[in-house]
């Protein structure tokens, strides 16, 4: 129960998914106003963003384990999928300079890159004395990436980070997704990168669909790019 005469709520993500957003204005009030990122963006209040999709093919053993599965394993199956590790490393190379988040879910893909790319890693389980610690080393410069779990989805002060590579997610959380790419958004003079990598024909590229639909609302576009292994 909210006590006062007056409410003010104010929100970047006003969508949840178990549909429940009226309950907000049962304990608020109506919605009195609402405005596109897109348009703070062209008025210079968040970093212009460009988003893509990276989709990325399963290994035909991986292929094979992935079709035996029940459905929620098909998802982690794609979600962990080890061509992902090249990837981020190709989208790392491509921004050398920036500062870059990688964003995941699984703890176990997430200690992975964070040993291949020699970038500290930042769970529920680090401290918060070690958490701030690296947010500052982050924020002075003198880290350029760090592998973040879930911790990133909420309010933390990266002002400078301005590429984020999402490696796996909550399903189809269209909130998740505004999040992370929130977490770049900060005024900056040059374009941020935000960049979702999923696996190609699986249940987490269908999940990514459904996951794109908040910002598609809000005026971004995704660019589908398909990551094609070299021939070993």
């Amino acid at each position: 129960e909210l006590q006062g005469c007056r409410r003010l709520g104010v929100t970047a993500t006003l969508i949840r998914e178990d549909g429940r957003e009226g309950d907000v204005f049962s304990l608020v009030g109506p919605k009195r106003f609402d405005l596109p990122w897109q348009v703070l963006e062209k008025q210079g209040f968040v970093a212009e963003a460009e988003c893509y999709e990276v989709r990325v093919p399963l290994q035909p053993r991986d292929r094979d384990r992935y079709e035996r599965a029940d459905e929620n394993e098909k998802f982690r199956i794609a979600s962990e999928n080890p061509v992902k590790l090249d990837v981020v490393q190709a989208l790392v190379d491509r921004h050398p300079d920036e500062p870059t988040l990688i964003i995941g879910t699984y703890l176990a893909q997430l200690k992975r890159l964070s040993k291949e790319l020699d970038a500290p890693l930042i769970t529920g389980e680090t401290p918060h004395r070690e958490r701030d610690r690296l947010f500052l080393k982050f924020r002075r410069g003198e880290i350029r990436r760090l592998v973040v779990s879930k911790v990133a989805n909420f309010a933390i002060d990266l002002p400078d980070a301005s590429v984020a590579i999402q490696v796996s997610g909550s399903f189809g959380s269209r909130q998740e997704e505004a999040q992370r790419l929130g977490r770049i958004l900060r005024p900056k003079e040059h374009r941020a990168h935000f960049f979702s990598v999923v696996t190609s024909d699986s249940k987490e590229q269908e999940f990514a669909m459904k996951r794109q639909l908040f910002l598609t609302e809000q005026g971004y576009r995704y660019t589908i790019e398909e990551h094609r292994p070299a021939a070993k």
